[in-house]
């Protein structure tokens, strides 16, 4: 059986807590919630359910034997470090890409890692890809948007230069969208079952447009949770730039064919929506995930629908296809 690589996978660190927990307001806040001792709240709307499994490299490793995944590309979730301003970001990501360097040479045959990175200090943020990269990264994570930024933002030209010049794959993870508030997202969890959708989706439909995959044609995109809409909405958007004038400004090839050249993660719930990733996506380009540690997260149901695709996709998206994008 091939190697299994899980691409789509969660750590944080003791030190960026303790950072957040005094330089995170006002907007975010760490309170006791109903799922969790601690979760991580934007004004009041909590998005991110902390696990004691999410600071611990020990137990992951162990948990990763048992499900049979092999290899785990950790990266750390929102708010990353997307909070503060300055230097108070740098210090995070440095602390955070230290933290996630020595797992790495803790378990050398288990664990690799992804940069997280002061996204909203250009400068910082490609002095922090350098680094990171010499200690050992092999790829970086990015929100759906950068404390209400998009992702095509030109500010934010700098450091996808960089990234796209060292042909890094670039985890692209939701975290609250813009308009949480006004869309009532704080209720009934709505945040990580439609929210986080919603800002994938709108984050890689704004690349797709803006013409942003032939002005870096080297970058590796991941979309989170196998694509959040976009394989659901593949037709949709050829439409639309098929019969309206507006959607050619920037493209001339249809939504369809960007869509094939991005990589998905297989963390979805469903046989038939892993399914529909692949038709769309293409089988090269799907990875497996597992969302591990989170309480959605599930490393060997995920595991399980990977394994029920043809013979001929599942190794791919097992961990071939991974091997070769990530050069592992």
């Amino acid at each position: 059986m091939s190697i299994v690589i899980d691409v789509h996978t969660h750590m944080y660190t003791s030190a960026w807590l303790d950072l957040l927990k005094q330089k995170g307001g006002p907007d975010l806040s760490v309170e006791a919630g109903r799922d969790s001792p601690e979760t991580v709240c934007y004004k009041g709307a909590s998005f991110c359910v902390l696990e004691d499994l999410h600071f611990d490299f020990e137990q992951r490793v162990k948990n990763m034997e048992e499900a049979g995944v092999d290899i785990a590309i950790v990266s750390m979730p929102p708010p990353g470090v997307i909070w503060g301003k300055g230097e108070v970001c740098l210090e995070a990501a440095q602390l955070s890409n230290n933290e996630f360097a020595q797992a790495q040479k803790d378990f050398p045959q288990h664990i690799r890692w992804m940069a997280v990175l002061p996204w909203e200090t250009p400068a910082h943020a490609v002095e922090e890809i350098k680094r990171a990269c010499d200690l050992g990264a092999v790829a970086a994570i990015v929100h759906g948007n950068i404390a209400g930024k998009h992702l095509t933002d030109p500010k934010l030209a700098p450091i996808w230069q960089e990234l796209d010049d060292r042909a890094l794959p670039v985890l692209v993870h939701p975290t609250y969208p813009i308009g949480t508030e006004f869309m009532e997202l704080d209720r009934y969890a709505l945040i990580a079952s439609t929210g986080f959708m919603i800002d994938t989706t709108l984050a890689i439909s704004k690349m797709i447009f803006d013409g942003f995959f032939e002005r870096y044609p080297n970058l590796k995109i991941i979309a989170s949770h196998a694509g959040a809409t976009l394989p659901y909405l593949t037709g949709r958007f050829d439409r639309v730039f098929d019969t309206t004038e507006r959607a050619k400004v920037k493209i001339s090839k249809r939504p369809s064919e960007y869509l094939k050249h991005i990589y998905y993660d297989s963390v979805t719930y469903t046989q038939e929506s892993l399914e529909l990733c692949v038709k769309v996506g293409t089988p090269e380009h799907v990875l497996y995930g597992s969302d591990y540690p989170f309480n959605l997260g599930d490393m060997k149901g995920v595991l399980r629908r990977v394994n029920t695709l043809p013979e001929d996709v599942k190794h791919k998206v097992r961990g071939d296809n991974a091997r070769n994008i990530f050069g592992i």
